[in-house]
């Protein structure tokens, strides 16, 4: 396909396999994700310095984060996945729900009523044995 990759690292992951088989790799911070792929700011800086036309999020992280894809369309870097209106759209279930019979799709039916039982629930905070 002759794509140019690169990948974007935390420091305790500078051996992984996608760094190692990236074109490029540019570290975004230290161990914890907190510091490192979950800030937006490093991942568009590391995209513009590399001169990339997409980000592909990956699985968790900013993948489903609806800010960081109205980021990467606002610097005109293609976000690969949902576009940030499609996913503030189905945030909501009702929303969704309704956005899908706007589109003549089926949803499937929401239960209305909750399950309806002659069993009493188990008393397990008082089943418990605690210490003395």
């Amino acid at each position: 396909m002759n794509i140019r990759t690169v990948a974007v690292y935390s420091k305790v992951d500078m051996d992984s396999m996608h760094v190692q088989m990236a074109d490029e790799a540019i570290c975004v911070g230290p161990g914890p994700s907190a510091e490192s792929y979950l800030k937006i700011d490093r991942i568009i800086c590391a995209a513009e310095i590399s001169d990339v036309d997409a980000i592909h999020p990956g699985y968790g992280f900013l993948s489903e984060n609806p800010h960081f894809a109205d980021i990467c369309e606002n610097c005109n870097i293609r976000f690969i996945g949902p576009s940030s209106h499609a996913m503030n759209a189905l945030e909501d279930k009702a929303a969704s729900r309704a956005l899908a019979r706007k589109a003549a799709s089926r949803p499937r039916p929401a239960r209305k009523a909750r399950w309806k039982t002659s069993r009493k629930p188990w008393p397990w905070p008082n089943a418990l044995a605690t210490p003395s």
